[in-house]
């Protein structure tokens, strides 16, 4: 072992430090990669000099912050601060995240737009990094594939931009690609080195918005328990900050607004692409739809827990935090289509995968990938009629090709459930 190995192996922060320095690019890929957020940050600055409908949602984020700071009650829409005329939505986050977003008040709205645009380009490239960084490599991995994983990272950021759910949340201005990037670096770059750190970026992206809670699970269940409690600790902690802040509102969120999914939107609507909203369209919006949804999504977790830890005791980390992240798009009472952001390392791993077969089998899996690719590049959801009702009324075919984000996780879990089967079946018949 090198005397630089030693040392790495005594303080944790160096390693750390030294684990993060590699998921860096080259200066060449660096100025490649920075042009979209530099254009976005332009865009930014002429939308606010020429008064652009840019950021629907970052102008929501923008008047939380702009609300908590005022003293006004954050879910009272007659005191939530003035937003363009074009971008009058409730506030519908945890009180947590209004702090979140205070440094958004600090410019104009398409200005906010802009550095938000700018920062989810570059978390989305981290996730790539991390990503390609995970991947278990067979011996003939950089020859045959990426021979630079920088080179793969710009080349996937600049693809990754036709899926729906990516421009969908640039176009709308969501932080959902910040999100994950704290999940991913958190899962599988800090947690993985061990760091004292480990677990508070999940807890602060969960108190932006909850679902990233989940993944608390995700920690305690792949044997971090620290790690976990100190995510839960850091959620915790910023609520508690937020009661002391504001009380009234605090309060308000946790006894009675949580629980109010109307503020959110539709719950039937075609964009919802969770196990509720499928229930819901289904059962013409019956009283215990959503009651149903729940039930099924508490089946759902055996396998998936069963799923997660297969893939985690078989080093596939990446794998295994997927299975979590899909599985929470499913669970959850609502998940907007760009909510399914992440089917961007999904894309890489099944990628990565393609040279990992005999000749025989080698169009199974690449069917596999260009059918998932398809269906997030595809933009059914908008090409199928929707709105006012009218996904209570689809046709069969319209309600499967509605469901195609939903069906991705499932016929993919289902594939591989089989495909193991009767590996195993070919195993013990051939003792």
């Amino acid at each position: 072992m090198s005397v630089a190995e030693g040392e790495r192996g005594r303080h944790p922060r160096l390693a750390l430090r030294t684990s993060l320095a590699r998921l860096l690019v080259r200066p060449r890929s660096i100025v490649l990669l920075s042009a979209l957020p530099v254009l976005a940050i332009a865009v930014g600055i002429a939308g606010a000099i020429l008064d652009w409908r840019l950021g629907v949602d970052s102008a929501v984020y923008r008047a939380g912050a702009l609300t908590l700071l005022h003293g006004d009650s954050l879910y009272d829409s007659s005191t939530l601060a003035p937003e363009p005329w074009w971008a009058l939505l409730p506030f519908t986050y945890a009180p947590s995240a209004a702090l979140m977003f205070v440094p958004l008040a600090l410019v104009p709205t398409q200005i906010a737009w802009g550095l938000l645009t700018a920062i989810s380009l570059l978390a989305m490239a981290l996730v790539i990094r991390v990503a390609i960084g995970s991947l278990p490599k067979p011996p003939t991995f950089e020859s045959r594939w990426w021979s630079s994983p920088a080179r793969a990272t710009l080349v996937f950021s600049v693809l990754m931009l036709g899926l729906e759910p990516v421009w969908r949340t640039v176009f709308l201005g969501q932080i959902n690609l910040i999100l994950m990037a704290m999940v991913v670096v958190d899962v599988l770059v800090i947690t993985a080195r061990g760091s004292r750190w480990a677990g508070v970026l999940t807890g602060i992206a969960a108190a932006v918005k909850l679902t990233p809670l989940l993944f608390v699970a995700h920690l305690f269940f792949t044997g971090k328990r620290r790690e976990a409690a100190r995510a839960l600790g850091t959620f915790v902690g910023l609520q508690g900050l937020m009661l002391l802040l504001i009380p009234g509102d605090t309060i308000r969120y946790w006894t009675k607004t949580i629980y109010d999914t109307g503020r959110i939107g539709p719950v039937h609507w075609a964009g919802n692409q969770s196990l509720n909203g499928l229930m819901n369209r289904l059962t013409d919006l019956a009283p215990w739809a959503s009651k149903a949804a729940l039930g099924l999504s508490a089946l759902l977790a055996i396998p998936a827990v069963w799923l997660m830890l297969r893939f985690h005791r078989r080093g596939q980390a990446l794998a295994a935090l997927l299975v979590t992240a899909f599985y929470t798009l499913l669970v959850s009472p609502i998940s907007w289509s760009h909510h399914w952001i992440w089917a961007v390392p999904l894309i890489v791993l099944l990628v990565s995968r393609l040279p990992q077969t005999t000749p025989a089998t080698a169009w199974r899996r690449w069917l596999c990938t260009f059918a998932v690719i398809a269906v997030f590049i595809s933009c059914v959801l908008l090409v199928l009629p929707n709105g006012r009702n009218i996904e209570l009324h689809w046709k069969f075919w319209q309600t499967v090709l509605g469901s195609a984000y939903i069906l991705v996780p499932i016929v993919l879990a289902v594939v591989l459930v089989a495909r193991w089967a009767l590996l195993r079946r070919r195993a013990s018949a051939a003792r």
